[in-house]
């Protein structure tokens, strides 16, 4: 179902169109192991989408490697594409990204990262579809 352009779906929907690993991260807001995900030592050129809807999320440009074990990023393709909200789970205070298309978990950012933008993105590979592209 879309409404304005968002994509929900119930847990059963979910659970038909996703792995096990998607669902858990991407619907129940787990995290992978880290150095564990697909994309970790991926240098593959393209955009990275939400593998629960297809939202594009990140360009390879600003993908780095961060030797925290997960994904990460310096900037998302676009901010509207995104949401951050404010995760106090595990007794801290942490930014949440999600999908802004269909609120999938993706990961968290922190302020850490490299210039330009001095963040960084770090996302769970099981969250992430890379469209490849040659450039």
């Amino acid at each position: 179902m879309t409404e304005n352009n968002k994509v929900s779906k119930t847990d059963e929907e979910w659970k038909k169109v996703l792995t096990p690993e998607q669902y858990r991260v991407c619907r129940k807001k787990e995290t992978e192991r880290p150095f564990t995900g697909k994309y970790y030592y991926s240098k593959d050129k393209g955009v990275y989408k939400c593998s629960c809807c297809g939202n594009e999320l990140f360009d390879s440009k600003t993908k780095f490697d961060s030797r925290t074990g997960w994904p990460s990023f310096w900037d998302p393709i676009n901010n509207a594409n995104i949401k951050c909200v404010s995760d106090n789970s595990l007794g801290m205070t942490r930014t949440e990204v999600l999908c802004s298309k269909c609120d999938a978990h993706l990961g968290h950012v922190f302020d850490d990262g490299p210039n330009p933008t001095n963040l960084r993105y770090c996302i769970n590979s099981a969250s992430l579809d890379l469209e490849k592209k040659d450039e």
